[in-house]
């Protein structure tokens, strides 16, 4: 079953409205085209020199106006002339050795900027500076000021905190009446009425002359509440959406023939029944059948295959896959929206949202905690009235004493303090955590599944026993093997190379799309290519075979497991994990690999929606995944998992449907990532029990009266820090 058939077809709409939006959808690209804006993205990019060689490879070609790289992003935003092509800009940078693929723009949301991050930090900085202003104010107080000398500082007290508390508390007021408006008591509704009761409370205080403001109370409650959203927000920032990421990776343009005229057109203007041409090293712009031409195609991208399939008229293609010797042209059987590349983002996309309903440990703590402060704080409102006789102002007092004392910021302080801390510990291992919630699902998980190409492996083919071969038959396969872009070729290539043997002098060099590459060495024919066409006997391992003077010889390949990938599955298996391995790669190869690993449970030619499914069986089942893999073909699987995990090297779409990324070549700190991930939610209880703990003590000295505002905001700040400190233990 071809990919495209696995993922279906688009079922055509009889509805006028819905034909009005491929329209607008084609006249909305037509004006991007003309923009001239070219996004690129940049998987190789690593550092402030890799910025600069770029933009200067990029500025290089005639037509380009600007090049800005984003390094953060791995992004190349490109200002051209309209007649500069994405392919002239992809061609410049694999020049510099540098890759890249073309993304469309009219699929990416802007992501540039981290909005909400810095309006956080600000806020975070106008309460630090508030809140030392005021306990200032209130050293003052407390070190004997009285009557008009005290009411002064209370009144200056009150101009600074009183606008810091509007404008900082605004995250948790908006967040809390939503809440309400849903008919909810999330953790942010507390947290508003406490920030509301002690700023209430001061400024009567302060208007009848009081000895007591808690304008100090009110803005330490701010700072501290706010870094904890802040370091919440840091933890969650990194992640960005794979759908968006893995739909903007689809081909923009493509080559219409229009009564045999090459015309470029963008990918909304391409309809069913266009054929479409499609250039060697470039990559389906559509799902389509081949009508002329022959070629090898590089599916690894979308199923992991690692050997190149022979194209020819009638082959099935889909989006994504890329063109590697030969030009062909496709008949359209779907684009855009309906291609197959489209519907993987779409299982992204279901899989991502089926993620984000994850509860977190903090969100189950406040359930139960936010109706518990409010039941306290209004009971104890309603004794201390019926008690003192009516006295409103002793009653509020108390009820916002004990509100304060509760307030969760110790609670809101549990996971995000861990987080960091943990992120730090992982990072230093090199593992960057994108997700907030990955360490406690990292804690959950019983089962690891792998892909191999680019996962266990590094995903470059290597030639091996090349000493076996005669010099004179290593000269002339290096000579046919260096006309060739096929990965096998290359890689037969840079092994000659590095053993210091220089190429023979062959002539007549033709490449044979679809077969391989033929030449003429001392008035012989020599090929290099498909066992069928060399005359050989196929071997059971990756192999190209050389055709010279009617013998053949053979030149095998293995692709060579990562660093640490053997480590990695016994520290797994050791600690009573269950091991997995699916990969779309062939049956011998997976079969090797997994011997050599040591992995009972392996699959092989599994295509990405068989990938997804599998993850899903094992959910269904009870057991908490944890997958990890790198190509396109992984992106649906990495999405459903519990928890997932991809190399740097592994494409924009897999690093971003995520939660951790290996940053290094070496897979072993996987095996680390679990272990440390048991230890933070461990820390994270133990958080929990020090802030529930500490409500047991104090919440009765605020019931009984025994605190004021000021000293359950000290208490409050005591049980934050020391929540903090817990954390850091991880460390």
């Amino acid at each position: 079953m071809s990919i495209a058939e696995d993922f279906g077809r688009a079922p055509t709409s009889a509805c006028p409205a819905c034909a009005v939006v491929p329209a607008a959808e084609r006249i909305a690209a037509m004006r991007a085209a003309r923009d001239g804006k070219i996004i690129l993205s940049l998987p190789g990019a690593e550092d402030a020199l890799s910025i600069s060689t770029i933009e200067t490879a990029l500025q290089a070609v005639p037509g380009v106006r600007s090049a800005r790289v984003n390094l953060t992003l791995k992004r190349a935003s490109v200002e051209t002339s309209p007649e500069v092509t994405a392919l002239a800009l992809v061609t410049a940078l694999a020049a510099i050795g540098q890759e890249a693929h073309e993304l469309d723009p009219g699929l990416l949301s802007s992501t540039e900027t981290d909005r909400q991050g810095r309006e956080l930090l600000m806020r975070v900085g106008v309460a630090f500076f508030s809140m030392m202003n005021v306990m200032l104010l209130s050293v003052a107080v407390w070190s004997g000021a009285e009557d008009a000398t005290r009411d002064m500082f209370h009144w200056i007290s009150a101009a600074i905190a009183l606008p810091t508390v509007i404008f900082c508390g605004q995250p948790f007021f908006k967040s809390a009446w939503a809440s309400l408006r849903q008919g909810k008591l999330g953790m942010d509704v507390p947290i508003s009425l406490a920030l509301i009761l002690a700023s209430s409370i001061s400024v009567y205080e302060t208007w009848h002359s009081g000895h007591h403001a808690y304008f100090d109370a009110a803005v330490m409650l701010a700072f501290f509440l706010l870094i904890g959203r802040y370091l919440d927000h840091r933890t969650r920032a990194v992640a960005r959406s794979a759908a968006e990421e893995l739909a903007a990776l689809e081909v923009p343009r493509a080559i219409v023939l229009e009564d045999g005229v090459e015309a470029e057109r963008p990918i909304a203007m391409v309809a069913v029944g266009d054929f479409v041409l499609v250039r060697p090293g470039a990559r389906m712009p559509v799902d389509g059948i081949v009508t002329h031409g022959a070629s090898e195609i590089d599916r690894s991208l979308l199923t992991g295959e690692s050997l190149p399939v022979p194209a020819h008229p009638g082959t099935v293609v889909c989006a994504g896959e890329v063109n590697l010797t030969g030009p062909l042209t496709v008949r359209v059987t779907a684009a855009g929206k309906d291609s197959s590349l489209h519907r993987m983002a779409d299982l992204v996309a279901v899989a991502e949202g089926a993620k984000t309903r994850y509860t977190s440990l903090a969100d189950r703590a406040s359930r139960l905690y936010s109706p518990l402060v409010h039941i306290l704080s209004f009971s104890a409102f309603g004794y201390w009235m019926w008690v003192t006789g009516g006295d409103v102002r002793y009653a509020i007092n108390i009820s916002a004493a004990v509100l304060i004392i509760t307030c969760p910021c110790a609670l809101g302080l549990a996971v995000p303090a861990v987080i960091t801390s943990a992120s730090g510990k992982l990072f230093r291992k090199g593992l960057l955590i994108k997700h907030g919630t990955a360490l406690e699902r990292l804690a959950e998980v019983d089962t690891v599944v792998f892909d191999k190409t680019g996962t266990l492996t590094l995903g470059r083919p290597e030639s091996q026993a090349l000493d076996a071969h005669p010099t004179e038959v290593l000269t002339i396969a290096a000579a046919l093997a260096a006309g060739s872009s096929h990965p096998l070729a290359r890689a037969l290539a840079d092994g000659v190379r590095a053993k210091g043997i220089a190429p023979a002098t062959v002539e007549d060099i033709l490449e044979v799309p679809g077969h391989g590459i033929e030449g003429h060495w001392q008035g012989k024919r020599v090929r290099l290519g498909r066992a069928d066409w060399c005359g050989a006997a196929p071997l059971a391992a990756t192999a190209t075979y050389l055709s010279l003077g009617g013998q053949s010889h053979a030149f095998a390949f293995t692709d060579r497991p990562r660093p640490g990938a053997a480590e990695a599955v016994t520290a797994l298996q050791a600690a009573g994990l269950t091991v997995e391995l699916l990969s779309g790669d062939t049956e011998a190869p997976v079969r090797e690999l997994a011997q050599r690993l040591g992995i009972a449970n392996w699959r092989a030619g599994v295509l990405p929606a068989e990938k997804a499914a599998r993850v899903a069986e094992l959910s269904s089942l009870g057991h908490k995944v944890l997958m990890v893999g790198d190509g396109l073909n992984d992106t649906a699987a990495l999405a459903a998992a519990h928890v997932s995990i991809s190399p740097a090297t592994a494409l924009d779409a897999a690093r971003t449907a995520s939660d951790i990324v290996l940053l290094g070549q070496d897979i072993a700190p996987i095996a680390d990532a679990l272990r440390i991930g048991k230890q933070s939610a461990r820390r994270m209880v133990e958080n929990f029990l020090i802030s529930g703990g500490y409500n047991v003590i104090a919440v009765p000295l605020a019931l009984v009266g025994a605190a004021t505002p000021l000293a359950a905001a000290l208490a409050m700040s005591l049980s934050s820090i020391t929540v903090s400190l817990n954390a850091m233990r991880l460390k």
